[in-house]
């Protein structure tokens, strides 16, 4: 490896360290209905987003709720010494990606068959500490 490459490497790396994440993989819910939520809470602090996903009556609410809460642990498993609200945890990105899709025939007149596509998703969320200057 060339020696530009090896200090970008190690600066990504350096960088990795101050970023947790969390993923959920085969949520049993089309992409565009969770995407909707996704978009809601991106860029929040994390007691606000906590907050909004909590009180919400849409079915992806209460995955990306528990999939937030994941990712404040996995924060906390490194930060043991700091608290969460003098921390300014913010998300930094929800990414949601399509997973499988599981193909069904459901009946119709006249001896036909419709297929339906059942859809799921992946979701990735990184949360990171706002800079305050």
């Amino acid at each position: 490896m060339g020696t530009r490459k090896h200090n970008k490497a190690e600066i990504l790396k350096e960088e990795k360290k101050t970023i947790f994440m969390a993923k959920l993989y085969n949520n049993p819910t089309s992409p565009r209905k969770t995407r909707l939520m996704a978009d809601l809470i991106r860029g929040m602090e994390v007691e606000k987003a906590l907050h909004i996903l909590k009180h919400s009556s849409k079915e992806s609410s209460a995955k990306l709720y528990k999939l937030l809460l994941s990712a404040i642990a996995n924060w906390q498993l490194k930060n043991e010494d700091k608290r969460i609200e003098e921390s300014n945890l913010c998300i930094e990105n929800v990414f949601v990606d399509g997973g499988r899709v599981l193909k069904r025939l459901r009946t119709a007149p006249q001896g036909r068959g419709y297929r339906i596509r059942k859809r799921s998703n992946h979701v990735t969320m990184t949360i990171n500490s706002k800079n305050v200057k």
